[in-house]
């Protein structure tokens, strides 16, 4: 048994001090910290000082170090999963594109295998899938490729529901919302509406077929309008979870406390990290086509943003800065309220007794000293 000491614990809703975690592969206690003096069956880390966090959970991210979900090798997870581990994150998602069906079918299979897997590598865990397309609409394609986008079918998603946890695709181009209503009623996958030019009235009504969530907000879909308040309005006003990419760029920061203030605990940071994530300046690659990266920015060669290289622990910092928000509150943007959206709420996301010993050591800053998963020690800066 392991045990943290001279920490500050961060619960949902409160920061806990002068208090021990006490864990194995899951957390067992938190018991006052002078009751651990003099018990030999533990092994004492102390946190100087620091917080204890829930790890982060990343529901939308390409790419980092070199490496591509969509290349589909064991390889690159693996890396992608040690990489992002150092910033926090304990549990991910790896993101396909809009792809050929043939390097989407790859991709899968690679996940698959690796989902149980990961508890053996030295990184983030691998929970799952998100589809972001291919059943897209070519008006908000984004970076994506106009050529291998298909038309919605529910073969794809049952064919694959055991490891697509999300689907982004556009509600308006699924002729009467057929497989919306069919995803929702025949398996588990969380529907995202994203890259689509849905109006308000739309959107609102494949919520009611089964949409639960939204692809990185304000980003590839019709815009909020006094009159029309397209997805935008739709995902700040309907009961969905929705992605925000906070880098300051994908999103002004201004507008970080007023989308809170709407959607409260069914806001999620993601990244949309693409292989450029933790690499320098210059030229890559997102799905075939080249990006040219220079700062926070990530870019076609046509000016079409195409994702980012934001680190979590970074978008966590910069939302916490630009808002009014408790560092408990900021927490659960990346932790308890993306496990509740794809079904690991029960097992992961927050500090509580009996669930997975996922945890991270970090600063006021969310500068990551110390990555935990499932009770191991996998990083330490």
């Amino acid at each position: 048994m392991k045990c943290i000491k001279n920490c500050r614990i961060v619960l949902t809703n409160e920061v806990l001090e002068n208090k021990a975690l006490i864990y194995d592969s899951q957390i067992r206690e938190i018991v006052d910290e002078c009751e651990i003096a003099g018990r030999t069956d533990l092994e004492v880390i102390d946190a100087g000082g620091l917080y204890v966090m829930p790890g982060f959970i990343d529901v939308h991210i390409h790419g980092y170090l070199g490496e591509d979900t969509s290349d589909g090798t064991m390889e690159g997870l693996e890396v992608m999963s040690n990489g992002i581990m150092k910033n926090g994150v304990t549990g991910w998602l790896p993101t396909t594109m809009t792809v050929s069906q043939a390097e989407i079918d790859t991709a899968f299979e690679c996940i698959r295998q690796a989902m149980p897997k990961s508890k053996d590598w030295n990184g983030a865990l691998v929970l799952g899938t998100h589809s972001e397309g291919p059943f897209i609409n070519v008006n908000k394609k984004g970076a994506q490729k106009a050529e291998c986008i298909q038309k919605a079918n529910i073969d794809y998603i049952k064919n694959n529901a055991d490891v697509i946890k999300i689907i982004t695709m556009a509600p308006e181009m699924d002729d009467n919302f057929e497989t919306i209503k069919a995803i929702k009623a025949e398996t588990n996958v969380l529907v995202s509406m994203g890259h689509t030019d849905a109006t308000y009235e739309q959107a609102l009504a494949s919520v009611e077929a089964g949409v639960g969530h939204v692809t990185h907000l304000f980003n590839a879909q019709s815009a909020l309008t006094h009159r029309a308040p397209g997805v935008v309005g739709a995902a700040l006003t309907a009961p969905v979870t929705t992605e925000l990419i906070a880098d300051t760029f994908h999103v002004n920061k201004n507008l970080f406390q007023l989308v809170y203030n709407l959607k409260g605990d069914k806001l999620v940071l993601i990244t949309d990290c693409t292989r450029a994530g933790g690499m320098a300046d210059g030229e890559y690659s997102l799905g075939g086509q080249k990006t040219i990266v220079k700062g926070i920015e990530c870019r076609l060669e046509d000016g079409t943003i195409a994702g980012s290289v934001l680190r979590m622990n970074d978008g966590v910092r910069n939302f916490h800065q630009n808002t009014n928000l408790s560092i408990p509150e900021t927490v659960r943007l990346a932790t308890i309220n993306p496990a509740t959206a794809i079904g690991y709420g029960d097992t992961k996301g927050s500090i509580e007794v009996g669930k997975d010993a996922d945890l991270i050591v970090a600063d006021g800053d969310f500068r990551i000293y110390k990555t935990i998963i499932g009770g191991e020690t996998k990083y330490e800066a």
